[in-house]
C-alpha cells in the first residue's frame, strides 16, 4: 500500500506539505513509546521508520510496501513485506510488535476490519498503534462545501476512498475494541493553508480542525478477534474480507 501524496505542489509557496505527514507528531509519539520492534504499513520511503530508528534505536524494523525493490527501506535495514494488506496476513508472529504505524494509509483502503484485526493480533499487549489520516472535518474542508467545492481529502479523482474525523474514529474503535484498547491521545498536524510555525500552533490547539489527525492507540489486553468477528455479527450491507 503506497501512501498518498495529498498534494505535493501548491500555488502557495509558504505551505509545507510535509506537515501533512506529521513528522513532529510521529517523533513525539515515538519518543514516548520507545519501541524495539516497529512495523510501518504503507511505509513509502521510510520517513517514519527513520524517525523511529533515530528516537528509539529500534533494532527490528518492518515495512509493508508494494514495491519489490525499495532502496530507502533497504538502507534502513528494514524487512519489507510485499503483500496486499487488505487480503493477506502480515507474516509476523502474533504479539511480536511494540509499535505499528499507518500514516496516510488507512484512507486508501476498504478492508479496515481485516487490517485492524491484523494490527492488534501482531501487537504485543502494551504496544501501540499510531494511525494518521486526513481529517474530513479540517477547517478548510468545512469551508469548501459552502462554495460548492468538494472536500480535498476525499475527491473521486484520487486514491482516497474513506473519510475520517476524530469523533467518528473514536466511535469505531471504542465500539469494537473498548475491552482491549484505549485511545490515549489525538494529535493534529498541518493547518492548511498556514505556514509551518503558525500551523503547528493551531493544529496543536485545535486538532479537530487540522488537516491531518493522529491517533495513539494502546493495546491494553489480549486481543480476541473482535475486529474480525464484528462483520459476522452486524449487517453492514456490503462484503468485507475477514480471512474466512
Amino acid at each position: 500500500m503506497m501512501r498518498s501524496s495529498l498534494g505535493i505542489t501548491s500555488r502557495l509557496s509558504f505551505v509545507n506539505h510535509l506537515e501533512t505527514y506529521g513528522p513532529n507528531v510521529i517523533r513525539k509519539i515515538s519518543k514516548s513509546v520507545q519501541a524495539d520492534t516497529c512495523l510501518d504499513i504503507g511505509a513509502g520511503n521510510g520517513r517514519d521508520l527513520s524517525i523511529v530508528k533515530e528516537t528509539c534505536g529500534a533494532s527490528r524494523l518492518y515495512a509493508v510496501d508494494f514495491r519489490p525493490d525499495n532502496r530507502n527501506l533497504a538502507e534502513l535495514g528494514c524487512t519489507v513485506f510485499n503483500i496486499d494488506v487488505e487480503k493477506e496476513e502480515i507474516p509476523l508472529d502474533d504479539e511480536s510488535l511494540d509499535l505499528v504505524i499507518a500514516n496516510q494509509t488507512m484512507e486508501h483502503v476498504k478492508e479496515i476490519y481485516w487490517i485492524n484485526h491484523q494490527v492488534f493480533k501482531k501487537l504485543a499487549v502494551g504496544g501501540y498503534f499510531v494511525m494518521g489520516v486526513p481529517n474530513l472535518l479540517a477547517f478548510h474542508n468545512r469551508l469548501l462545501p459552502i462554495f460548492g467545492i468538494h472536500p480535498t481529502c476525499i475527491k473521486m479523482l484520487s486514491a482516497h476512498i474513506r473519510g475520517y474525523s476524530i469523533r467518528d474514529t473514536r466511535k469505531f474503535y471504542e465500539a469494537i475494541g473498548n475491552r482491549f484498547l484505549s485511545i490515549e491521545a489525538v494529535y493534529g498536524s498541518q493547518f492548511y493553508p498556514l505556514p509551518t510555525r503558525l500551523s503547528r500552533v493551531l493544529s496543536g490547539a485545535f486538532p479537530g480542525l487540522s488537516t491531518s489527525i493522529f491517533f495513539k492507540i494502546k493495546k491494553k489486553s489480549k486481543y480476541r478477534n473482535e475486529f474480525q468477528e464484528w462483520t459476522w455479527d452486524h449487517a453492514l450491507e456490503t462484503n468485507f474480507f475477514t480471512g474466512k
